[in-house]
């Protein structure tokens, strides 16, 4: 499965539409998987970077949030590079491009991917959202914008950095309670799976697989 690969908000935003940004505030929270997670050498995202996939077809925003995430969506227990050289494709610990089960060699992640920090999961920090400000946090330069739904805060991702941004800097709806703390985050420990009895803080569901597994 082949799609192309989707360009940093800093690169997208020149061409970005006003309604590609988020006008729209049905499926605000909808679950997403980034179009980056489908190219074989993507290692993940960076809990450091805010990213705006702003003309993604799975959201009725059109905009797929990944804010202050670590990873892949789709790989929640990462995968090393050793586990890359001796594992099948189709082992429940590899990596795979979503939607698909592993049975042929293009459907692998070729890439080290680092496991996702268990208190900051993708349901916390992936998902449908729409742009609810612009980066000096007003709505009144001509631009559409959405209201933020029950359980949303309108809250300032990114800046304009003057770089063609414009159109993609400002406010996001964010999920309340998610907002991102650094020194929290860091301190989460990686998803990991080990025992039936050992599964609390590190645990973060598909018995220790990273889905889609089929």
């Amino acid at each position: 499965m082949n799609r192309p690969i989707s360009n940093r908000w800093v690169l997208l935003a020149v061409a970005a539409s006003a309604f590609a940004l988020g006008c729209e505030t049905g499926g605000v929270g909808d679950p997403c998987i980034p179009e980056d997670e489908y190219q074989a050498g993507f290692p993940g995202y960076s809990a450091d970077e805010v990213n705006v996939e702003s003309r993604s077809f799975q959201c009725e925003t059109r905009v797929c949030l990944v804010n202050h995430f670590q990873g892949r969506v789709s790989c929640p227990y990462g995968q090393s590079e050793s586990q890359i050289s001796s594992l099948a494709p189709n082992d429940p610990a590899r990596c795979r491009i979503p939607g698909t089960s592993g049975a042929v060699a293009t459907d692998e992640i070729t890439a080290p991917v680092k496991a996702q920090f268990s208190k900051r999961q993708a349901d916390k920090s992936v998902y449908c959202s729409c742009r609810c400000k612009n980066a000096a946090g007003s709505t009144e330069d001509g631009a559409r914008y959405c209201e933020c739904p029950s359980g949303f805060k309108c809250e300032k991702l990114l800046d304009d950095l003057g770089l063609g941004s414009a159109e993609l800097a400002g406010f996001y709806c964010v999920k309340d309670g998610t907002s991102y703390v650094k020194a929290d985050v860091e301190a989460s420990p990686l998803c990991t799976f080990g025992s039936s009895s050992d599964q609390s803080d590190f645990y973060c569901g598909g018995n220790g697989k990273n889905p889609p597994f089929n």
